[in-house]
């Protein structure tokens, strides 16, 4: 792949995440819900049934140390979150859906249902497993570079051809 192809596939992720962010504000206002913004609702829907940490969440990569505690913060003002100090380590907070949130995030699950019954109804949904396939590989790669200044292969490229095998 030619590096301006490497290059459009980066921007590409970044465009489509923040479209899809501009879908949820949509969806959000359609469902007359002002007390939280289209990241906090994303947020609910990665913490979905589960009860998780804060460190859990950031470990996962989903968020930053600071906007995930601000975010947290103010979904348990709004209602839609429920945190609780560990009765082990009284450092870390576990956080769950409240009723509320749950009534969101399941709203927030039903938009992607819809969306994916319309999408599938104008194209072929097969291609979006080899997508995803090969976005998980690149996520492996560039995993296998932090830390590895200046080496474009070794551990990195070696995690790439596994992501790409499927091991």
């Amino acid at each position: 792949m030619p590096a301006s192809d490497y290059a459009e596939t980066i921007a590409l992720i970044e465009r489509l995440h923040r479209r899809f962010l501009d879908v949820l504000r949509v969806e959000l206002e359609r469902l007359g819900v002002d007390q939280i913004n289209n990241v906090q609702s994303l947020l609910l829907a990665n913490i979905g049934g589960e009860e998780v940490s804060v460190g859990e969440l950031m470990t996962r990569g989903y968020y930053l140390g600071s906007n995930v505690t601000y975010n947290l913060k103010r979904l348990v003002e709004a209602g839609f979150v429920e945190q609780q100090r560990s009765r082990h380590d009284r450092r870390v907070v576990r956080v769950r859906l409240s009723e509320r949130g749950h009534g969101l995030c399941a709203q927030i699950t039903a938009m992607l249902a819809r969306h994916q019954g319309q999408l599938g109804a104008r194209c072929d949904l097969a291609p979006l497993a080899q997508l995803n396939a090969e976005l998980k590989s690149l996520e492996g790669f560039w995993a296998g570079q932090i830390g590895r200044p200046g080496s474009a292969l070794g551990d990195g490229a070696e995690q790439h051809a596994a992501a790409r095998a499927g091991h």
